[in-house]
């Protein structure tokens, strides 16, 4: 037998010698109970609660808290799924015991644990929020010492002493003039506005705690707003405005103090005639801004007669980008199918030291539901194998792979399996615990692609298509409501992975993938839904002062710009930079033989070829320098675009003899892929492996890497360390915002690749 079900049986056989420890005086139950019971086996403990229904219906759901006291080690838990927060433990109950009958308990069920040092009952249990005893929770004690602390002739400052907590932890207090509450605030002091000059109130303060729980009233306090006929006098304005940080989103300020024999009471921020913050500080941060966007701001001291001085000299400061000046993004691809042949998973991209190097990690792809034009998530259904199937992507989606496949040990970020049971399983499980090992990486949900862009130019076309489309994508990866697949999934379910969408709409008013709707109208209408994404994301984000980051995945090819793509802001129309926290510019797949020998299976050529190269045959010479150009010259500011990296290689077989070791040279279609539908394509790590004798040549004049195996046999065209080095350089020195990698599997185990981009970032 396991040792650990030996123990367990062993357990289960002395039940009846368990050690009650006392327990307080119950009341009636309102509901669940739980009894904790303890056994003494010499060099630990067993620990045991027993979840009882004293109530008349079944229950179905329960989850056990309690806090660790100190000398207490709590080890292996069995019957519960626990979580632990510093000494504060939750139990969630397992699938075979969550629903108590009533009249009935989790015997032979309940949760118990191993328990080592010196053993006590553990504090403050807590069972489905109620105590454990079934006991009425004790309000907290009035607030004391209620007094004025200041006036103004419309407000009136108070404060007060903290309220003691009885059962729980005071949250916050609520400050009536007479019935009705005038402030709610969590410290023990409180400003009330809005009150008529020279009008005495009268004022009393409750408590409340986390449960809700509400106290008594304090004692009254009477105070007197001032008479504005008492002081006509202006204060100065305030000297010495200036900036002292800024970021993205906020502009922090600071200014010299002035005097007024009524006192100052507060100092009010204007962002260009808008009144920003109210402080009684001499500084203040401004929240709620546009990356890159130049704002004015003034201030004006305000005395305690609501006189308000000039406005003070006006400082002008342009708020940082997404990165912070000086730093640059790292953003990579990871790809939902990866886990299957590629064997790919979140976890590696820890192993491989990619995620400490990463700033953003774009999960790739989401789908369009073809019916409903909403962000489609709950399917799992492939793509077809044929890509010249204009139904390739359509309906598709891998609801297993995203969040319902359970991961073994191994597979895990942090080691630990997923039983099967969790509402929360897969790949974005795995997002999830990567976030917590590195909280600064931040987490894109990726939609569209080249396969399921079909449908985005239907959900773009009109206001209201756009608004349910942007409102669909935001409640399922935004706020995390996952249909229910496979028993996984639920409300709120993804809750916190994602912080942001990137769009990977190909192509906006110009041919993608065979099948995909377009026209000419794409292009505006692509500028307003990226507008309504931004605005939905704002109005989402601005309550918790956070901006969500809306990224999108942008052509090379000038052409496709400009048939898809409103980039300048020269005539006055909206620009997609209005929106964009910053676009990643396709940097690869200049040329290419394709899966099915389509696009340019007869000829060699560079994919990723930083400058023209002069031997390139092609009418039009594509570039990373040329993409570039066409964006900055029409006005985007460089740092709001990254450079596509590929970390992986596109090749031919039967090249032919001649040119500069079978550049540019003629060949009969693509060389063997990694995976036989991706002829034409091999991860950088694959390559390296799998095609031996290709000689490596680095390309000087166009700044790209390829290799050769000799006349007749196969070539590639590639990223390495080398072309990575130069690119970087450049890249840095046109003062963009960093560089995409499409897509980290594609690397080798110790992440030679995304080395080198950190290293040249």
């Amino acid at each position: 037998m396991h040792p650990i079900r030996r123990l367990a049986a062993t357990l289960l056989l002395v039940t009846a010698a368990l050690v009650a420890v006392p327990a307080s005086a119950h009341a009636a139950p309102a509901g669940l109970t739980a009894s904790f019971s303890a056994a003494n086996y010499g060099s630990y403990w067993v620990d045991k609660y027993v979840v009882s229904n004293p109530t008349s219906a079944a229950v179905t759901g329960w989850t056990l808290e309690f806090d660790v006291p100190a000398g207490l080690t709590v080890g292996t838990g069995y019957h519960g799924t626990v979580t632990r927060t510093g000494n504060h433990v939750t139990v969630v109950n397992a699938h075979y015991n969550g629903t108590v009958p009533a009249g009935g308990s989790t015997e032979p069920y309940s949760f118990w644990f191993i328990a080592t040092g010196t053993n006590a009952e553990p504090l403050n249990c807590r069972i489905n929020g109620n105590k454990c005893d079934g006991s009425a929770d004790r309000a907290p004690n009035a607030p004391t010492g209620l007094a004025v602390a200041g006036r103004t002739t419309r407000t009136v400052s108070l404060r007060w002493t903290a309220a003691v907590p009885t059962d729980f932890p005071i949250a916050s207090y609520d400050v009536y003039q007479g019935g009705t509450v005038k402030a709610s605030v969590t410290s023990p002091q409180a400003t009330i506005s809005g009150l008529t000059p020279n009008t005495q109130y009268t004022f009393t303060v409750k408590a409340k705690d986390t449960r809700g729980n509400v106290s008594s009233d304090s004692a009254p306090v009477t105070a007197s707003t001032l008479n504005p006929a008492d002081d006509t006098v202006a204060p100065p304005a305030p000297g010495n405005l200036r900036s002292t940080g800024r970021t993205a989103t906020t502009v922090t300020l600071a200014w010299n103090a002035v005097s007024d024999p009524s006192g100052i009471s507060a100092y009010e921020v204007y962002r260009g005639s808008t009144l920003a913050a109210t402080v009684t500080s001499l500084n203040a941060t401004v929240t709620g801004l546009t990356p890159l966007t130049s704002y004015s701001f003034t201030v004006r001291a305000r005395d305690g007669y609501d006189n308000s001085s000039p406005p003070s000299t006006a400082v002008t400061v342009t708020t940082d980008d997404a990165v912070g000046s000086g730093s640059y993004a790292k953003v990579g691809y990871f790809v939902q199918w990866g886990i299957y042949g590629r064997q790919y998973f979140v976890k590696n991209l820890d192993t491989s030291g990619a995620a400490a190097k990463l700033t953003h990690l774009n999960y790739a792809f989401a789908n369009l539901d073809p019916v409903n034009l909403t962000c489609l998530q709950g399917v799992t259904r492939g793509t077809t194998q044929n890509p010249q199937d204009p139904d390739q992507g359509t309906g598709a989606g891998d609801a297993d792979a995203d969040y319902g496949r359970p991961f073994s040990a191994a597979q895990s970020v942090d080691g630990v399996a997923d039983t099967g049971w969790e509402t929360l399983r897969g790949n974005y499980n795995q997002l999830r615990k990567l976030k917590a090992k590195y909280p600064n990486l931040k987490v894109l949900i990726s939609i569209g692609g080249w396969t399921y862009s079909k449908f985005f130019s239907d959900a773009a076309a009109t206001p209201a298509s756009r608004e349910k489309f942007v409102r669909s994508c935001i409640d399922m990866y935004i706020k995390g409501n996952l249909p229910v697949a496979g028993g996984a999934g639920g409300p709120g379910a993804a809750a916190g992975i994602f912080d942001g969408i990137d769009l990977d709409w190909e192509w906006p008013g110009a041919e993608g993938h065979p099948g995909n709707h377009w026209g000419p109208q794409d292009k505006a209408n692509n500028t307003a839904l990226l507008a309504e994404f931004r605005r939905q994301l704002d109005e989402l984000g601005a309550p918790q002062g956070k901006r969500y980051l809306l990224t999108a995945f942008t052509p090379a090819d000038p052409a496709k710009i400009a048939a898809g793509w409103d980039i300048t802001r020269a005539d006055g129309t909206p620009s997609v930079f209005d929106s964009l926290d910053f676009a990643n510019v396709q940097g690869y797949d200049f040329h290419g033989a394709g899966s099915d020998n389509s696009w340019e299976p007869g000829r060699t050529g560079h994919q990723g070829n930083l400058y023209a190269d002069a031997q390139d045959p092609y009418s039009f010479t594509f570039s990373v320098e040329r993409a570039v150009d066409t964006y900055t010259q029409a006005g985007v500011n460089p740092r709001q675009l990254t450079v596509g990296f590929a970390f992986y290689g596109r090749g031919w077989q039967g090249v032919a003899a001649g040119g500069v070791n079978g550049e540019w040279q003629t060949a009969t279609g693509a060389a063997p892929g990694q995976f036989a539908e991706e002829a034409g394509t091999r991860g950088y790590s694959n390559l390296l492996a799998m095609v031996p004798g290709c000689t490596v040549y680095h390309d000087t004049q166009s700044v790209s890497t390829y290799c050769y195996t000799g006349p007749g046999g196969q070539w590639w065209t590639y990223d390495d360390a080398w072309s990575i080095e130069r690119k970087t350089a450049w890249l840095k020195q046109r003062g963009l915002l960093g560089g995409m990698i499409w897509e980290m599997s594609g690397d080798t185990t110790s992440g030679t690749l995304m080395t080198a981009l950190n290293t040249g970032l």
